[in-house]
């Protein structure tokens, strides 16, 4: 009897799944702005992960084994694996903004006075990047700290938000003239999207130009000899700065970009 009952489990179940679906209907989207936006969102997705998972590679795995290795074995380990998974690391976050921008452009076409709020928050975000950038240049006295860095970086992520949203909340009527307020989502999306983007110029900016000298200063020592400059050090200790700072912004990133979509935040009155 055993037996039987089992070579009859997949014709049970097959016959199951076929009542099941009598009731279900498979639509597909004829929309060609629907199309888009879902592509964007995959592709946001995948170069998202893509990203993230190499910079929580770098930080929490990478950056310990370095330390644990001798000059000879950085020497050849180094120009292997470093060179292949920034590749993927700076082209997943280029890719994850530049999908992410044009994702947020379409949202704020439906909300009011797209192309002004679009390049407000877009200088905002630069400025609080230069401001960055600028901290990050010194690396000496109490710059150099990152506790006190992570602090300074809170407070401007901070006033990055409440800049973005008097901009954004404060946005007048519509073309048509009737007031249409912006959605929470919009403003979620604002404050995510804006620490994704510093996060991407950190990577473009600081971590890669910075590891690519410091990748051919260790092959050429490792290859032929060649002294590694003593600017090596301050290089290493700003890139690992930017991305200590990338790993920390990611976690409020992510939280409000979840809440575009899963939990409101905002009203505007």
């Amino acid at each position: 009897m055993l037996p039987a009952l089992i070579f009859d489990l997949p014709m049970l179940f097959a016959q199951t799944v076929l009542v099941a679906l009598q009731d279900i209907k498979i639509l597909w989207p004829t929309s060609w702005e629907t199309h888009i936006e879902m592509i964007l969102r995959w592709l946001h997705f995948l170069a998202g992960i893509t990203w993230i998972g190499h910079l929580y590679f770098f930080n929490f795995v990478n950056a310990n084994v370095m330390k644990a290795l001798d000059g000879p074995t950085k020497g050849k380990v180094i120009p292997q694996l470093m060179p292949r998974a920034l590749w993927w690391f700076r082209w997943g976050a280029a890719i994850t903004v530049l999908a992410g921008v044009i994702y947020y452009i379409i949202i704020l076409h439906s909300e009011p006075n797209t192309w002004p709020t679009f390049f407000k928050w877009l200088v905002v975000v630069l400025v609080i990047f230069a401001i960055i950038y600028g901290l990050l240049q010194p690396l000496s006295g109490a710059l150099n700290n990152g506790w006190i860095l992570a602090v300074i970086v809170a407070l401007l992520m901070i006033i990055m938000a409440i800049v973005l949203l008097m901009i954004i909340g404060g946005e007048g009527p519509t073309r048509a003239g009737t007031v249409q307020p912006p959605s929470s989502r919009s403003m979620s999306i604002a404050i995510g999207g804006g620490m994704g983007v510093i996060m991407m110029l950190n990577v473009w900016g600081i971590i890669w130009p910075h590891q690519k000298r410091i990748i051919a200063w260790t092959y050429n020592n490792a290859e032929n000899g060649t002294e590694i400059p003593a600017e090596s050090a301050k290089l290493a200790r700003r890139a690992f700065l930017a991305s200590r700072m990338n790993t920390w912004l990611s976690i409020p990133m992510l939280f409000f970009m979840g809440a575009a979509q899963h939990f409101t935040l905002f009203v505007n009155k």
